[in-house]
């Protein structure tokens, strides 16, 4: 469905761009343009929104079979553009994304486009209603461009699926080294540098849209913003309504902005959140958005003086034995300790009170039963009922009940009506693309009994909340007094996922791609882009937006993919 709507609009696309670009003496790019840079150019008549559209649907026609960034394009995108650039010609200009083309994961409802999630099954869904952040964006006067590239249902079908893949479209590339792996065991089609997780950042740092919305359970908002070079917010878990987002859980699920600098993704953060509280969604009662929900008023070039900031050095930067094991285990490769080394330095130069260490007392824990470390998600067949003491069953128990009711708020539009059926239909139609990997996330899922396993769910929830929070991030916060805790690249997103804390993720540099096993001698694989998350508790995305944009103000360092100029 998607390559012959793609195949068709494209070359047409690219010449009226070319057309229209051609009349105009001061020509404006998109490539890496910003969002208050294109609504400058955008008073000063030196572009329109339809010509942005079409620069954008010129580069997607040029750069996306070789990164297959999107699912879908929108076919009324150009009409979109032109109703808002008349409103824009009557004197109404809506905010700062006013005429700006975004795109969407599609796991996000839109009534005017498919909602896929990446499965076959969903390949013709059009939902009955529409998310409450879609909502949001079309009244801030936001032109939907596409729905984004994402690993199917966000990542819980299969474990061991490749990150940005899914059975409707195959394999998203990473733009900073969009080759297959070549590896013999890997030799599927996935990329040779990973895209992240379940979102995907390679529209955005392409420069195909102006930014893009994700969503996040645990990690796929900020690993994909890492290895795609962008910045991103994981907010706080209710700051933005999941109505009309396909669920993992409700515990944990979040959409969150991804984009190419901190301006950009506090605007588009500020567009997501509604004035109030969602009556579809409880969890937004959580925090107060702003004054006009504008989180721009929060970026400050000083934002880092005499900020506190905790360095967790145990497992995140050095490495230790965990209870239990004979070898130490994670830690920081010699060039992520490097780059991480560059940004502590920064911190302290731009005036920040570091607490180093700040190490969570959940992770350095020698009671196996308090060890954060040895306790995770249960995933795949080895964490099936009957085999699951060890782990936390609060993702695969909330799959079971979420999805199964986001199904049932389909009505008759629902190809299946529950987790089962879904499960039944991959089965019938493996010839046709379902489950190259298999389905054991959603076989896991569908054997818990929501109401029979509750008081289990409610016992292992407790625990991800006295672990990452009471005894992780909480106690470190509190007692030191900090604003934050800065982590290397995103990986500590899924210690603040549990409790539902927001992250930030600025890039920091690019470190060596080596994976194990490694690459042929002769493959010469590029670097990989690496970022820092600035972590804090509940409803602090201002200070964090603060500390993130002096940072990134003071180092500057993303640098745009070679392969997509």
């Amino acid at each position: 469905m998607r390559r012959c709507f793609v195949v068709f609009l494209f070359p047409f696309a690219m010449g009226m761009a070319l057309a229209e670009q051609g009349r105009d003496s001061r020509p404006f790019s998109v490539v890496e343009a910003g969002i208050p840079e294109m609504q400058a150019a955008l008073k000063a008549n030196r572009t329109t929104s339809r010509q942005l559209v079409m620069q954008y649907l010129s580069r997607i026609a040029t750069y996306e079979d070789r990164l297959t960034a999107a699912i879908l394009v929108n076919p009324k995108a150009l009409e979109e553009a032109d109703a808002l650039d008349q409103e824009r010609r009557q004197g109404k200009v809506r905010g700062p994304l006013h005429g700006i083309p975004i795109a969407l994961k599609d796991n996000i409802h839109t009534t005017d486009l498919p909602t896929t999630g990446g499965a076959l099954a969903f390949s013709a869904l059009v939902p009955p209603y529409e998310a409450t952040l879609v909502r949001n964006l079309r009244e801030a006067g936001v032109i939907i461009l596409a729905k984004t590239q994402l690993t199917e249902l966000a990542n819980f079908v299969a474990s061991g699926m490749p990150g940005n893949y899914n059975a409707l479209n195959g394999y998203g590339m990473n733009p900073y080294d969009p080759r297959r792996d070549p590896r013999e065991a890997t030799d599927d089609g996935r990329p040779a540098l990973s895209t992240g997780g379940s979102s995907s950042g390679v529209g955005t740092t392409a420069s195909f849209w102006a930014a893009n919305v994700g969503t996040e359970t645990s990690g796929s908002i900020l690993t994909p913003s890492n290895y795609t070079m962008l910045v991103g917010i994981k907010p706080t878990v209710g700051r933005i309504s999941r109505y009309g987002v396909i669920p993992i859980t409700a515990d944990q699920d979040t959409p969150g902005p991804m984009a190419r600098t901190v301006t950009d993704a506090a605007i588009l953060l500020g567009a997501l959140e509604s004035a109030a509280p969602d009556p579809n969604d409880p969890a937004t009662k959580t925090c107060a958005p702003p004054p006009g929900r504008d989180y721009t008023r929060f970026l400050k070039r000083g934002g880092l003086r005499g900020a506190r900031i905790g360095i967790p050095r145990a497992f995140f930067y050095d490495k230790m034995t965990i209870p239990g094991e004979k070898e130490p285990d994670g830690g920081l490769s010699d060039g992520q300790a490097k780059l991480m080394a560059e940004a502590v330095a920064v911190l302290k130069q731009e005036g920040a009170v570091l607490v180093d260490p700040t190490d969570l007392p959940s992770i350095v824990t020698t009671d196996p039963k308090k060890n954060l470390l040895l306790w995770s998600p249960c995933g795949g067949l080895d964490n099936a009922k009957g085999k699951d003491a060890d782990c936390s069953i609060v993702l695969k128990y909330g799959m079971k009940r979420d999805f199964n009711l986001w199904l049932t708020s389909l009505g008759a539009s629902a190809p299946v009506k529950n987790l089962t059926e879904l499960r039944e239909w991959n089965v019938a139609h493996q010839k046709a693309g379902a489950i190259k990997y298999g389905q054991a996330q959603l076989d896991i899922s569908d054997e818990m009994d929501v109401a029979m396993d509750r008081q289990r769910y409610e016992a292992d929830l407790a625990k991800n909340l006295l672990l990452t929070a009471t005894q992780g991030i909480d106690v470190v916060m509190q007692r030191d007094k900090l604003d934050a805790l800065l982590f290397p690249g995103s990986s500590g997103s899924w210690v603040a996922a549990m409790p539902g804390y927001p992250t930030v993720i600025v890039p920091i540099g690019f470190v060596p791609n080596e994976p194990t096993p490694p690459f042929p001698e002769k493959f010469n694989a590029k670097p990989s882009p690496f970022g820092v998350s600035f972590t804090g508790l509940a409803c602090s995305e201002p200070r964090l937006l603060e500390m993130a944009y002096a940072f990134e103000q003071a180092t500057k360092r993303r640098v745009p993919p070679p392969l997509s100029p």
